[in-house]
């Protein structure tokens, strides 16, 4: 049982990776139950709690804040999940096979509204706010742009990388946090590590086989829409 936010991590470095928001979705997590579920459960780790030894809503962010060898963004099933430094080079070299996001965009496989996004994120760190305000983006646009972020996170061209709070024109600070977006290559480059070129059908099984370690009762279908995408 895990017990706290090291032994989360720790455990995530062994299996590779793990769905977010206490639901396996039928392939795996660490955490595989939601804030409902664990009132039934004798537990330390409750979700919403607030403590961040033992509260996995803040772990999310502290895996971004405070560790080098863990990603997490919205790549499993449109929705989050945590991949291991040693297990992204796998679903890189299988989402994007070799593949610049200019050349998928000029090949029609990015919408236009992910190239204006990703024209922005480019540029280093940009927290939400500042995408929309800096793209143009308004209220019309909220489910193309939401869609659009997805699909980006998906396609592992961009991801999350910590969190930041809109600034009023005094400089202070004000609202909730926004979540900070930037390159995948840039996330990881600013860890120190470079993502090597690997093949994409090798790469594939190899997560595959790992799945199945983790839950051999996952269907095949569920696990190759986890594995590409």
């Amino acid at each position: 049982m895990i017990r706290n936010f090291e032994e989360f991590c720790r455990e995530l470095q062994k299996c590779g990776f793990s769905m977010g928001g206490g639901n396996a979705k039928g392939i795996f997590a660490l955490i595989d139950y939601d804030w409902i579920e664990q009132e039934h459960l004798d537990t330390p780790v409750k979700w919403h709690c607030g403590d961040p030894e033992v509260d996995p809503w803040e772990w999310r962010m502290r895996v971004l804040e405070e560790r080098a060898d863990i990603a997490y963004a919205k790549v499993f099933f449109k929705t989050s999940g945590f991949i291991a430094r040693e297990w992204y080079p796998y679903f890189y070299a299988v989402r994007r096979k070799g593949e610049f996001f200019l050349d998928a965009y000029g090949r029609g496989a990015v919408s236009h509204t992910a190239k204006r996004i990703y024209d922005i994120v480019s540029q280093g760190h940009v927290a939400l706010h500042e995408i929309k305000a800096l793209g143009g983006f308004g209220k019309e646009d909220k489910a193309s742009f939401d869609r659009a972020l997805v699909e980006l996170q998906m396609g592992l061209y961009i991801t999350m990388t910590g969190r930041k709070q809109k600034r009023n024109k005094y400089g202070i600070d004000y609202g909730w946090n926004s979540t900070v977006f930037t390159t995948v290559e840039h996330f990881w480059a600013e860890r120190g590590f470079s993502i090597p070129e690997l093949d994409a059908e090798e790469s594939y099984q190899k997560i595959r086989e790992q799945i199945l370690l983790l839950n051999p009762a996952a269907e095949e279908k569920k696990i190759r829409k986890f594995i590409l995408g």
